[in-house]
This record gives C-alpha cells, structure tokens and sequence, in this order.
C-alpha cells in the first residue's frame, strides 16, 4: 500500500517516521491527528518484533506439543505482518523470515504428531530451530529429517511466493520498466514455486535452498547485478524437482 511515511502532529507539530515507528500516535503528545508532510510511497513492512525467548522459556514447563502449538502462533503473526518494500526500498529475503516460516510448518507437524507418534529426529529439529530462528539462524539442508523435508520446501515456496509478490509491487513503482527477460525470470520463478506448493513442499531440502538462493540472485539482477541476473537464469533453467 502507499502511505505518507513522514508525519506531522497536528497539535504539537512534532514529526516522526511511521516507517521507523509503525505507530499513528505523535510521539510528542500521543494525538492521533497528523498529517503526512512527504508523497506516497509503497510500504508493505510493517515494523514488527519476533522474539521466542516467551517459549523458550517454558520448555521445562509445558509439552512439547504445547511449545509446538505457541511457537506456531508466534510465527504466523510474525510472517502475517512481514513484508518486503520499506519507503520505497525493496529488502532482502532474509534468514530469520525464512526461519519463522519453516518453524511455523514444523511446528504445525509436531504439534499434529504428539496425537500420534513424534520422532525423536522431529522433535530435535523443531527445538534446533525454536532455539536459533529469531535470529534468523537455520540449519543445513543435510539436518533435516525426511519426514520434515515438506515442511521445509513448502514454507520456502511460501516465503518465495510472498517475497516474489513484493518484487513486482517495487518493479512497478521503479521508474525503470522491467525488461522482457526479467519479466520471463519472475514468470519462471512463479511456475518453479507454483509446482512445489503443488507437490505439498515434497522436494529435495536442497531443492528448496536452491529456489531460495535463485530468488536472491534474481532480486540482485533486477537492482542491476548483470552478472547475479545470470546466475539467477541459469538457477531457474536447472531447478530439479527430483525427489
């Protein structure tokens, strides 16, 4: 959405940053009457904490599942808030965005699987990552469990999907048209995640990092990187879905 980010305190005449504060109310007075002083810009970040210390502080205290069940909750306000173009500026697609997806669907796993049976594997992989994601760590490809390795294709095809979303919102307000072949690349982009959210996520771990790092390298492209733009052509051509 375009929003005007600077504002002005119609009582005081104090002025902040809405993109800094994501808060309406004046910092100097606490009126919620202002008025924006810049033009509209496209803002689709809204500023938002994400902190597990809450849940990682019970994990003597509850169950596994119920740590399952409030880390889940964390990270789908977390990732529903999220987004991509701040004033203007297109961020990176970042670790702990990533992170907070796949917790959010390994999370849900385990939370499931306590009615049934949990692995061991399951259960120290979600407490890998309920340790480590809010500061946007993640483990190898090579740790994660076969019966995860969905959850971890289908929340990076997710994270991909709303990423890519966000890419062309900032494309379109560039002054610069996107070429032919960028436009093809964001296309191709879509089909490769459009086919694993189709296959529940159920790809290869290194699929799945692939698809992320090809994402990366074509948002370098499109800020000018003819070299990443390459690299980013040649990830999309050779993007294996074998299982």
């Amino acid at each position: 959405m375009k929003i005007r980010g600077e504002r002005e305190c119609k009582e005081c005449r104090t002025r902040w940053s809405y993109y800094e504060t994501a808060s309406i109310d004046c910092p100097g007075c606490g009126s919620l009457r202002s008025v924006g002083v810049d033009e509209r810009t496209e803002h689709t970040d809204l500023q938002v904490s994400f902190d597990l210390t809450p849940v990682r502080n019970d994990i003597d205290e509850v169950s596994t599942g119920e740590l399952a069940e409030r880390a889940r909750d964390r990270c789908r306000e977390y990732v529903r808030r999220r987004g991509f173009v701040n004033a203007g500026d297109l961020r990176d697609l970042d670790d702990t965005y990533l992170a907070a997806t796949e917790l959010l669907h390994v999370a849900d796993v385990v939370a499931r699987a306590i009615d049934l049976e949990l692995e061991d594997r399951q259960e120290l992989y979600f407490l890998s990552l309920l340790r480590d994601a809010d500061v946007g760590e993640r483990p190898p490809t090579e740790e994660v469990p076969p019966t995860l390795e969905s959850a971890r294709g289908l929340a990076y095809a997710n994270a991909v999907q709303e990423y890519r979303r966000d890419v062309r919102t900032w494309a379109e307000e560039r002054d610069a048209a996107l070429t032919t072949s960028e436009r093809g690349a964001l296309e191709t982009l879509g089909e490769h995640v459009k086919r694993i959210r189709m296959l529940d996520g159920d790809v290869d771990p290194r699929t799945a990092e692939r698809l992320v790092e090809t994402t990366r390298e074509l948002v370098n492209g499109l800020r000018g990187d003819e070299v990443a733009f390459t690299r980013a052509q040649d990830g999309l051509d050779n993007l294996e879905f074998a299982e």
